[in-house]
């Protein structure tokens, strides 16, 4: 998987918005749970969000509910994360994953990991 972001290498104002993606390579998105964790710095991995890419269906963390949105291009082998209105404990590494099951876990991570992309630092300032 190879994740990138896009809009100012990951630097943002709380508040603000940014978009990361991520690229399959050497595999297609076909029954698949792909989503997306992040680590912030002295801290543990944390399932963000995760999406089915056999029906579209997205779970979220708690923590950013109704500001964050996961989707899904099958066609093109991508998956994006649209973070809104975000806050500086959101600062972190992003790493996008997937799992070779398109069963997501309802708390937003996924249920295992066969792939991962490379991770995307994210900066918020405050």
């Amino acid at each position: 998987l190879r994740s990138s972001c896009r809009r100012w290498g990951g630097l943002v104002q709380a508040g603000g918005s940014l978009r990361l993606s991520c690229a399959a390579s050497g595999f297609t998105f076909t029954n698949l749970a792909i989503g997306w964790f992040r680590q912030a710095p002295g801290k543990g991995r944390e399932g963000v969000t995760c999406i089915s890419s056999t029906d579209g269906t997205a779970y979220y963390a708690d923590s950013v509910k109704g500001r964050f949105t996961v989707s899904s291009d099958n066609a093109k082998n991508m998956v994006y994360l649209q973070m809104n209105r975000l806050k500086p404990e959101g600062a972190a590494v992003y790493y996008c994953a997937a799992h070779l099951s398109d069963v997501c876990d309802r708390s937003g991570a996924l249920m295992g990991v066969d792939y991962w992309g490379k991770g995307t630092l994210v900066t918020v300032s405050s």
